[in-house]
């Protein structure tokens, strides 16, 4: 079956940085594109970046310029990497993978920024 496991996550001062990765497996990860939403309390789960199987990014306005996604097909990974948070960036961040009507999640992984 498919499974999508998150990690990386946890409490980092504003101004820090965070790594996330996603884990594939289950599915065959190069033509899926894979994105990382975040869901603060109370409001809507939404898109932070993605990137499609041959590479093309796409990023929320909110996190241009401080957050990179990347993947190695290789290692069936996604990665986010997250510099200069925000106490704005605390979220669940989940991974996502997509392909066509194909959709799967992760379970998420919980981002704290806070001094």
């Amino acid at each position: 079956q498919v499974q999508l496991v998150e990690s990386g996550g946890g409490l980092v001062q504003p101004g820090g940085s965070l790594s996330l990765s996603c884990a594939a497996s289950g599915i065959i990860f190069s033509i899926y594109t894979m994105g990382w939403y975040r869901q603060a309390p109370g409001k809507q789960r939404d898109l932070v970046a993605a990137i499609t199987g041959g590479g093309s990014t796409n990023y929320a306005d909110s996190v241009k310029g401080r957050f990179t996604i990347s993947r190695d097909n290789a290692k069936n990974t996604v990665y986010l990497q997250m510099n200069s948070l925000k106490p704005e960036d605390t979220a669940v961040y989940y991974c996502n993978a997509n392909v066509y009507s194909s959709s799967h999640w992760g379970q998420g992984t919980q981002v704290t920024v806070s001094s």
